[in-house]
């Protein structure tokens, strides 16, 4: 048996949370098509006969944005590259710019890093990936390249079988059907936030935040009070939308994947509260739970 943690890294957009939940076969990393909605590292536990591999999606690694909290998501990502047996390196197919070259000069020469080439899917001319691929091997001395599409899972089962042998020796740290180490409550702000990546506009889901208040069990039911912070009052009222249209549809959204995600109902109460420049507040930073190492 084989046991270990195994960072997923790339820059922004590139697929790492989609490639998260498809390997372990449930949602557990929120996705957006926008970049920098991962900002915390997610652990998604995946048990198989020949081992244990628990990986760890982190933010993406960010040039453009200079405040505390992509400072912190930017020492997470650091952090995650210290502290694990092995790396994903995770780029697009046919795309490397500076963002990827700025990932690349993080990845640690002494571990076995892994390069996936994600959204293979897209490539209409397959032809294309081999020069690709070619080019990419010139660039670090990668334990082993793979293609791959993550939306797709396509030859997912390949990279786990490539990865599964550098890992240390050892029993399984988790049960066979636990998915993540994150709690339910930490995983309820994450799907309340995702639904403010994807219903919003383009500035504002950079601006919030999500706290639960309350989560309470009882019995199959769960109440959950979900408090999103902003960081201008302006900014309350999109979130609130007309009438409070869009909060309801925001709420509504989060509740159907929490009900899922839970297997059980939930009662959510959402609701808004301004506090201004938290997102350069490093005390906030960390009240909120974000990566300080």
């Amino acid at each position: 048996m084989r046991t270990g943690y195994v960072a997923i890294v790339g820059r922004p957009n590139v697929g790492k949370s989609t490639l998260l939940n498809h390997l372990v076969g449930q949602k557990i990393s929120i996705t957006s098509s926008r970049a920098q909605t991962t900002r915390h590292r997610i652990t998604g536990i995946l048990t198989k006969d020949a081992g244990q591999l628990i990986f760890v999606d982190t933010p993406g690694f960010q040039l453009k944005h200079v405040n505390a909290l992509n400072r912190a998501m930017n020492r997470s990502v650091r952090s995650s590259l210290s502290e694990v047996d092995a790396v994903l390196f995770v780029i697009e197919a046919l795309h490397f710019d500076a963002r990827d070259e700025k990932v690349l000069e993080l990845l640690p020469s002494e571990k076995p890093v892994f390069l996936v080439i994600n959204k293979i899917d897209r490539v209409a001319d397959k032809a294309r990936l081999l020069p690709f691929i070619a080019e990419m091997a010139g660039k670090f001395s990668f334990k082993e390249i793979v293609p791959l599409s993550a939306e797709k899972e396509m030859q997912l089962d390949e990279l786990v079988k490539a990865v599964l042998p550098s890992l240390p020796e050892g029993e399984p740290i988790f049960g066979e059907d636990e998915i993540t180490e994150k709690s339910e409550r930490f995983l309820a702000a994450e799907l309340v936030r995702e639904k403010l990546f994807r219903l919003l506009g383009e500035e504002i889901p950079y601006s919030t935040a999500v706290e639960i208040e309350e989560f309470k069990v009882e019995g199959n039911l769960r109440r959950i009070h979900a408090l999103i912070l902003v960081d201008k009052p302006g900014q309350k009222a999109i979130v609130i939308g007309r009438g409070g249209e869009k909060l309801k549809t925001i709420a509504s959204r989060a509740r159907g994947d929490m009900e899922k995600l839970f297997g059980g109902k939930v009662f959510l109460e959402v609701w808004v509260k301004t506090k201004s420049g938290w997102l350069d507040d490093e005390r906030a930073i960390k009240s909120l739970g974000y990566e300080e190492g």
